[in-house]
This record gives structure tokens, sequence and C-alpha cells, in this order.
């Protein structure tokens, strides 16, 4: 199983911090949080490699970064996708679809957003779909219906099999929100090869997730913890100050 890290954004909402350096390399503590992702992952026994997709502008600090650290176990493998502006990113979903093409990936994937703080193991979230052998999701209650209503919300049975999935939803079917975590089987792969051809949408990695629940079986694991996603300046102090 690889682990694909989706870190080509531009991180314009963290203005000047993140102007000409990835958010995923901010410091929380003495740690990053990049950092205190592949801490975790690094130690699940399927994992084999961490594929890292950036932009042109970011991938030399990455690399440097990478050269750095270098205290994990599988390994760092840094993509550069070619831009240099937020006007011209590719979007999410076309950076892991580049990512695949350009290493030839063949392989289970377990595909993360860099931007987050987790209180669990991944571990637990590669035995579930081990045990479902399907391609998965996560999801965690929300009972905010305005926090949903800026996420994906799915609707699940009692066996945890996703029925359906709406990205921001005005009414939303549950309170089962989606975050930025996804397992896709290698049996699956070449739905997600052909993905964005066949109308799925670009930008955000729950698009492809959306596009998943229509064409094949998903399970939904249900987070045991919770998490702490930095979107904004404002979120960022609050975990250097809460975690740091």
């Amino acid at each position: 199983m690889k682990n694909v890290v989706i870190a080509a954004g531009y991180a314009t909402r963290l203005g000047e911090l993140t102007k000409n350096f990835p958010k995923p390399l901010l410091k929380i503590g003495e740690n990053t949080i990049l950092g205190r992702m592949l801490d975790d992952i690094d130690k699940i026994p399927e994992i084999d490699e961490h594929i890292i997709i950036s932009n042109h502008r970011f991938a030399p600090i990455f690399e440097k970064w990478k050269k750095d650290e270098g205290r994990w176990q599988k390994p760092i493998t840094i993509v550069d996708d070619g831009t240099e502006t937020n006007d011209t990113r590719l979007g999410a979903v076309c950076d892991l679809l580049y990512a695949m093409d350009k290493l030839h990936i063949d392989d289970d994937l377990l595909v993360v957003a860099a931007d987050n703080l987790l209180f669990f193991s991944f571990q637990e979230f590669v035995d579930f779909a081990k045990a479902k052998q399907t391609s998965c999701i996560m999801c965690h209650e929300q009972p905010s219906i305005e926090k949903l209503q800026r996420t994906g919300v799915v609707e699940l049975d009692e066996n945890n099999k996703v029925l359906g999935m709406e990205e921001k939803p005005q009414v939303p079917k549950s309170h089962w929100a989606v975050p930025p975590f996804y397992i896709y089987l290698k049996k699956d792969l070449d739905l997600v090869r052909h993905s964005v051809e066949n109308g799925c949408g670009k930008d955000a990695p729950g698009n492809l997730a959306h596009y998943m629940v229509e064409h094949t079986t998903m399970h939904a694991w249900q987070m045991t913890a919770g998490r702490f996603d930095i979107g904004s300046l404002d979120t960022y102090y609050e975990a250097v100050e809460r975690f740091g």
C-alpha cells in the first residue's frame, strides 16, 4: 500500500505565512504538521512508500525537508506537479492522477490531506478496509448543520456500507461528515484513473470519493477520536498553542 499525501495547494488563506512555504511543513512544537502524520503512518506494516505530491514552487522545499529529516523507515518520493500559482493548480484529484501516471502506481492507496492533526492511528482505518475488502472513506458525527453544509455527508447502512454521498448539501441527510482521508484498493484504480474524464470534479479530494461511491461499493470507517483541521491563520495559531 502506498501512502499518497496531497500537498500541492498554495494555502492562500494563511497569507504571508505560506506565500513561499508549504503549509504541511509548518511547525507545531518541534515537529511539522506532515511529520506528525508520517510518524503514525510510517509504522503501518502495509505501507511501503510515502508519495508526497507538491507544486513546482514548493517541491524543492519538500526535497530539502526529506533530506534533513530522514527519520522514517519507508522511502519518501516527492512528486512535482509542475504548477506555480494557485490559479493554475491542477486540483487534488488531478494531482493524484498525475502521480499515479508518473510513478506507474498499481497498488492499494491510502490518500490523505496534509493539513490535519489526528488523534487516532491510520492503522485502524487500514484494518477496517482489510476487513471490508472494499475501498473506504472515513466519517465522523457532526452535530452542526452549518458545518455539514460545508463538507461531504454520507448515508450509511447498519454495516457501514455507504448508501450515498453529497458534497455540501443544503439539507444534509445524516450527521456523518467525511474528512479528507481515503483508501482506494488496487481493484478500483481503473475507476480512479478514468474518473475525471467521466465527469468527476477536479479540485477537492472529496469529489473523487463522491464519484467512487456512485461507481463501486464503499464502506465508511467511523473515526474513534478527533482531528484538528488547520485551514486558516487562526486555526494554525490555535494548534500551536494547544498542541505545540
